[in-house]
């Protein structure tokens, strides 16, 4: 079944418009629960109640408020919120081109696959191939629900694709950090290090190697559970020895990596995961 496009836009970079529409890049397919009410296992709401007297709010007498002091809140109407926000018009401007290794990957937010909307299947096929001869990815500005969202493009696959990036302000730095006194590396330490790093080294990222074992701990927990079997809990691993001297460790980690891998959990069936994923209740985001 094809992808819905969930919004589209305009590219626009010198004179070039570029008409497209945004798909959602991901899912998560994470293990959600619903809270239940324990007497009859029905679903229970979210209600908001006034913090000062415990009274129950409806969501239509809220308003909203920003706190500028401890305590002390501004209020906003709806209406004095519109005028401040951007006319969203959904074009993507594009303000500069650089290096994709540029860009630090902390800064980076939700992503978007984006594809061509009619009439513009020529205009995005050039600025994909150009932005691949030219090593460069695109930063601009997305205009959207009344805000300007930091954005990047770039080439991936057969198209592009659209990251939101975190704004300057919004991405911290050590100097938030305690990072601990400097400590002083022993000799050869440094060299254990690159070698065990030499042993996990491989080409190329391989998502479909990397399986989410809790995800399918609970899927095949709630199987056993629909056929009226007792869940019974396997006692916890034994805990790993602790090495506390960083030499001993490096050197075990090495020794440890030579010898063949133990068989993994038994895998979820592929069907059944995208069922569990795609129909698996509600209260999926």
């Amino acid at each position: 079944m094809p992808a819905r496009a969930t919004s589209s836009g305009t590219i626009s970079f010198g004179l070039v418009s570029i008409p497209v529409k945004l798909y959602t890049a991901s899912q998560s397919r994470a293990v959600r629960f619903n809270m239940l009410d324990p007497k009859d296992k029905s679903r229970v709401k979210q209600q908001y109640v006034n913090a000062s007297s415990g009274e129950p709010v409806e969501r239509k007498e809220l308003v909203k408020g920003y706190e500028y002091a401890k305590g002390q809140y501004v209020v906003f109407e709806e209406e004095e919120l519109k005028t401040l926000e951007r006319q969203s018009d959904r074009s993507i401007e594009i303000e500069e081109f650089l290096p994709i290794e540029a860009v630090d990957p902390l800064f980076f937010g939700n992503a978007n696959l984006l594809g061509p909307d009619k009439g513009g299947a020529k205009a995005y096929r050039l600025l994909r191939e150009a932005m691949l001869a030219s090593g460069r990815v695109a930063i601009g500005r997305f205009a959207t629900r009344g805000k300007d969202q930091l954005v990047l493009i770039r080439p991936y696959e057969d198209g592009l694709v659209l990251h939101g990036l975190h704004y300057a302000d919004e991405v911290r730095d050590f100097s938030d950090v305690d990072l601990g006194d400097p400590v002083a590396l022993k000799d050869g330490e440094l060299d254990l290090a690159q070698q065990l790093i030499d042993q996990l080294t491989h080409d190329a990222f391989e998502p479909e190697k990397y399986e989410d074992h809790y995800r399918q701990a609970v899927l095949e927990a709630v199987d056993r559970k629909v056929a009226g079997e007792e869940v019974v809990i396997a006692p916890a691993d034994a805990p790993a020895e602790q090495i506390i001297d960083l030499m001993a460790a490096l050197k075990k980690s090495l020794g440890d990596k030579k010898r063949p891998a133990k068989g993994g959990l038994k895998k979820v069936s592929a069907s059944r995961g995208r069922k569990r994923a795609s129909g698996g209740g509600k209260g999926s985001s």
